[in-house]
């Protein structure tokens, strides 16, 4: 239906290309067009039959990790033997409450709910806090950022709680800093859910040789699950595309197979399980076992992994359709399935260690098998993709080095392969599978994983339900205390399991979070360094027009992080080389905290100094979700936006019947003559004298030609002067940056980036490689920035 939309927005936009139809906007109010745009992103009411398709297919994307837990779950819980009957029902009345508690109170119909656009996961969170509140360490937004259909953000009263929260957050740095470290620690044990649900899953479902096989050695299951992993891996290149559409008939057989087994196995074995839906026996289960019973919750917490999945994974899916989809068949179907394995195991409880398979009936038994290897298969590869985005997310958001990221599919933007990463993931995978060769030490690492990740939404939500729903304080304290009561006894029984696997994912997760947030402070101080060092645009102004160098013909693109100002990159080229192109635009690339930045608002233009000074800012903006995909042409995309940029500058100056017109121009005049009178301020970029309907920065949409009606001689002069400096030559000029802490820095301080960050950046994808710019068209520029 978006796409649809986009089409109908996109056909408007051809038919309506005259140079009449862009005066007669221009002389009306924008809301009516604002509001039109941003429709375009609004979830739209859907149809019964489209929500029963769109929840059909959520199953493939979203529930395969949960869906799978049945293979693991009573053999973590009960790692020897069961001692007593009723351990099984106090087990089956836990792994009960803790489905009702977690995936379907807490995430199906709370979390799912805090989705930027439809994007979830720890990031999706951040960016949501981040434009309700002055929060991003990397402070690069500007005003005009906040004027995109894409950023949504809702307002408060000054003395309203969520107003003094606000405050209380932007009131130190360090504050910003213990958010941000939070988020990223919730990212980490992420990136261990992609390593250890590969891992757990195929190693369980493989697993199902041996009890059919008893006389096979375990070395062979580790072996068949290591070529699975293998297979997996080496594929991810191919991307989903293709056979995405067998997930969720994939998914949908397995729920439907397991709820059926379960239905099997109570009127079988002992309906008596049922009783378990009564939470007595939760206290009964723990007054009976003391210690070991508190430890077997390590187990139990492994019927709800995939949880956070289930929100990184949501994409584009209406919440609407994933609660349907888990209300309807996941919901049921687990609770069926783990009733029949409890009822199996009242009757037999020497077979804890493969109870799924051995309660599956023998003449169902391989077809069975082979539908878990495959929905194992979907589990893990749903969790692969939610790292690849959640890694595209740090990335975007300044927190993960460079890496390479593919687009797999034509049809889905989500859809992405990052290959480094990939390979990364797949040998940690199979140094797990075949280092610890039990589910046992698997899935104590995994627990501790998914737990750490609970705790980090849990506290993301809360600041949520604050800042952005703007709920009363009560309701906020019920639902923080009541998830951190479950999730914290939850996390005080994986601890008593670190030692026996649980110390994998710290290890992953430390290694990542040391990787990010050294990336990231050496990122945050070459920006801290670049605003302080920046030209002083009195400098450039005495200058005169020629820079007091040689213009030579062409245009030079100037690549800068900073979104305003003169780069010191600037003066130190022109310092080292006195010459210059004719015309200098300097291009900043920049990341919002939004999923996507639309094309026709992707580009801001501003004219920097005296029109003869042929000087130029453009800023491109890019959402946490957009790509640099390879047939993007990204030059010219930027030229198209200059020259509409110099079109509409002539026309809003010449015109005269216009009170916005007008106002533009005064505006305009006062701008320039602030400018020529600053002696000093370098932040010349953004002017804070222009109106808000037709800024100064130009928010760019489709190409519009000229008309001799409105454009002026001058306009055509320049026009003619850019078209014949583009013709001459378009030079990109990059720089080299090499980043050293200064000599009075603490040790721990140089460590960091003068070994990680320096090591880090070598190894990392240069821009010159991202925007696919010509290496005869390159200039690096070399320079040292000392921090």
């Amino acid at each position: 239906m978006e796409m649809a939309s986009r089409v109908e927005i996109d056909e408007d936009n051809d038919n309506k290309g005259s140079m009449w139809d862009l005066e007669q906007k221009l002389d009306q109010p924008m809301e009516e067009e604002a509001g039109r745009l941003k429709n375009m992103y609004m979830e739209k009411k859907s149809s019964a039959l489209l929500l029963l398709r769109l929840a059909f297919q959520s199953l493939g994307v979203v529930y395969g990790d949960l869906g799978t837990s049945p293979l693991y779950v009573f053999y973590n819980t009960f790692p020897g033997k069961i001692e007593d009957p009723e351990d099984v029902v106090g087990a089956l009345s836990l792994i009960i409450y803790s489905l009702t508690l977690i995936p379907l109170l807490k995430y199906v119909f709370v979390v799912c709910k805090a989705n930027d656009n439809g994007q979830g996961g720890t990031f999706a969170l951040y960016s949501l806090l981040c434009r309700h509140a002055k929060i991003k360490t990397i402070p690069n937004q500007h005003r005009t950022d906040e004027e995109l259909t894409t950023y949504s953000r809702s307002t408060f009263h000054e003395q309203s709680f969520a107003a003094k929260t606000k405050r209380w957050l932007e009131g130190h740095v360090s504050r910003k800093n213990v958010l941000l470290i939070l988020v990223l620690v919730g990212t980490c044990m992420v990136i261990g859910d992609g390593i250890l649900t590969p891992a757990i899953s195929v190693l369980s479902a493989a697993g199902g040789i041996k009890v059919n096989r008893p006389h096979l050695s375990n070395g062979v299951v580790v072996v068949v699950a290591v070529v699975i992993l293998v297979g997996l891996f080496s594929m991810q290149h191919y991307g989903t595309d293709k056979v995405s559409w067998l997930f969720a008939p994939i998914v949908l057989i397995w729920f439907l197979v397991i709820g059926g087994i379960g239905i099997f196995n109570i009127w079988k074995y002992d309906s008596s399980v049922l009783k378990a839906f009564s939470p007595i026996y939760i206290y009964r289960y723990f007054k009976r076992g003391g210690k070991d019973g508190w430890t077997s919750l390590g187990g139990i917490m492994l019927s709800i992994t995939g949880t956070e999945a289930l929100f990184a994974d949501l994409s584009h899916f209406p919440v609407s359709a994933v609660q349907l989809a888990f209300t309807a068949v996941v919901f049921p179907c687990l609770l069926l399935a783990y009733s029949g394995q409890a009822a199996y195991l009242m009757s037999n409880r020497d077979h804890v260690m493969d109870a799924f398979y051995r309660s599956i009936p023998d003449s169902i038994y391989w077809p069975v098998f082979v539908i878990a290897t495959a929905a194992a298969i979907v589990a893990s590869q749903a969790t692969i993709t939610a790292t690849f985005s959640i890694i595209k997310q740090a990335l975007a958001l300044g927190c993960f080095p460079r890496v390479k990221v593919v687009h797999t599919s034509k049809k889905f933007l989500g859809q992405i392969y990052v290959p480094d990463i990939n390979w990364i993931l797949m040998i940690l995978c199979i140094a797990v599978t075949a280092g610890f060769k039990n589910q046992s030490q698997i899935g104590n690492a995994y627990g501790t994983a998914v737990v750490i990740v609970m705790l980090v939404t849990t506290l993301l939500m809360t600041l949520i339900m604050i800042l952005v729903w703007r709920c009363h304080w009560i309701l906020v304290l019920l639902f923080t205390g009541l998830s951190l009561v479950v999730e914290c006894t939850y996390f005080s029984a994986v601890l008593f399991k670190v030692d026996q696997g649980g110390w994998v994912p710290l290890v992953i997760a430390a290694a990542f979070l040391l990787i990010m947030y050294v990336w990231h402070y050496g990122t945050l101080r070459r920006y801290e360094f670049e605003m302080h060092s920046k030209v002083s645009m009195a400098w450039i102004l005495g200058l005169g027009p020629g820079l007091g160098l040689v213009r030579v013909p062409g245009i030079g693109l100037v690549y800068t992080e900073l979104a305003s100002g003169v780069p010191h990159i600037f003066s130190h080229f022109i310092t080292n080389l006195p010459a210059i192109h004719s015309v200098v635009v300097f291009v900043c690339v920049k990341y919002l905290p939004v999923y996507t930045v639309p094309e026709e608002e992707r580009f801001l233009v501003k004219r920097i100094g005296p029109k003869n000074f042929h000087m130029f800012r453009c800023v491109a903006r890019y959402g946490y979700k957009d790509l640099h995909k390879k047939d993007d042409n990204f030059e010219k995309k930027l030229f198209d936006s200059l020259f509409l940029f110099v079109r509409l500058e002539s026309m809003m100056e010449g015109c005269s019947d216009s009170d916005e017109y007008s106002l533009y121009g005064q505006q305009t005049e006062r701008s320039r003559d602030g400018l020529l009178n600053n002696n000093g301020n370098t932040t010349c970029s953004y002017v804070d004298t222009t109106i808000s309907s037709v800024d100064s920065i130009v928010p760019v949409r489709s190409p519009v030609g000229s008309s001799g009606q409105v454009s002026s001689q001058t306009e055509a002069d320049e026009m003619e002067f850019l078209n014949s400096c583009r013709d001459a030559g378009v030079v990109h000029i990059m720089g080299n940056t090499v980043v050293r802490a200064r000599r009075d820095s603490r040790f721990y301080k140089k460590i960091a980036i003068d070994y990680v960050y320096a090591f880090l950046r070598k190894i990392c994808r240069e821009h010159s490689v991202i925007f696919k710019v010509p290496h005869e068209s390159l200039l690096n520029v070399g320079q040292v920035f000392y921090v």
